[in-house]
């Protein structure tokens, strides 16, 4: 009976410090067992202990690993990692998209222009042609200004929209007509300018420029032209390009027969570029009263106006 006793206990014993994988820190060995008797509670107790210890020790490891997994989740969350498209921050013009080639983002002629079915959505060129749509026409002239295939005419690097629809048959712009379009120009710039400050539709800068062109008659037509201008200066290069030139020529092309070769005039160098000086001598201005006031332009470096 005893030595069926003692083999139970060596059992128990060997089970516990496989589970452990540690012998070194037993509370008993061998030879404590033999001065155990086999109805001695102590040893019972013992034992038991023991296995609760070992029990506690693997819970608490368990809870341990559990509670950093945790927070290595938290920490995911709060400070997610976000991949950046880098064509996200990739400016391109009309007629290009972004695509990466060599890891590295680059602005490319669109591919494809969808297709319109609807004639409102037509468009004529500054070469009285009608295209599909504008997308058509910012692809062609993408398409000629990189020399790819698909260009139908050099010249088109220059193309633009003059305004929707389909074209037209151009109205002639008599001499006489011409002659008195400047001075119409400007009093139509200038009742715009009104117009829009008083629906409060400027901002605080021309708002005080229109309060000045109201109050002294020397600013009247100099502040109307500058401030369209600047405004029609989309990309603030202190020149205003052909294709700029569009939300002042669409407009009135249906109603001023003179606009289109008015604005073509005022191209003085042809380089496809308008400047202020260019602008004012267009509108019949003296270059001494044009003073360039556009509200983007603080502290930046002194420049030509013409």
């Amino acid at each position: 009976m005893r030595s069926l006793w003692l083999l139970l206990c060596l059992g128990l014993l060997a089970l516990s410090q496989v589970r452990a994988d540690d012998t070194s820190d037993d509370i008993f060995g061998l030879e404590d067992i033999a001065n155990f008797d086999e109805d001695d509670e102590e040893f019972l107790r013992l034992l038991e202990e023991k296995n609760q210890a070992k029990d506690v020790e693997r819970e608490n490891e368990l809870i341990s690993k559990l509670a950093e997994v945790a927070e290595n989740q938290q920490n995911q969350l709060n400070n997610p990692v976000i991949e950046v498209d880098p064509c996200d921050r990739m400016h391109c013009g009309a007629g290009r998209v972004c695509q990466m080639a060599d890891d590295k983002p680059e602005c490319v002629c669109i591919p494809e222009c969808p297709e319109e079915s609807d004639v409102r959505r037509h468009v004529c060129t500054n070469k009285n042609e009608t295209w599909p749509s504008d997308c058509a026409v910012y692809q062609q002239r993408c398409l000629c200004d990189t020399k790819a295939a698909g260009c139908r005419d050099p010249d088109n690097t220059h193309l633009h929209i003059d305004y929707y629809g389909t074209c037209h048959e151009a109205r002639d712009c008599p001499e006489e007509d011409m002659k008195d379009f400047p001075r119409r120009m400007r009093d139509w710039l200038f009742n715009v300018m009104r117009d829009l400050a008083e629906r409060d539709e400027l901002t605080e800068h021309y708002m005080q420029m229109e309060l000045e062109a109201e109050t002294d008659n020397t600013r009247r037509w100099a502040n109307a032209a500058v401030w369209k201008w600047c405004d029609l200066d989309g990309d603030t290069d202190r020149s205003v390009s052909r294709h700029e030139l569009f939300p002042i020529r669409a407009p009135l092309v249906s109603l001023e027969h003179c606009i289109a070769p008015f604005l073509e005039s005022c191209d003085a160098n042809k380089d496809h570029r308008i400047t202020l000086v260019e602008w004012g001598a267009c509108l019949e201005l003296k270059e001494e009263v044009l003073k360039e006031r556009c509200d983007d332009v603080q502290n930046a470096v002194p420049h030509l106006l013409g």
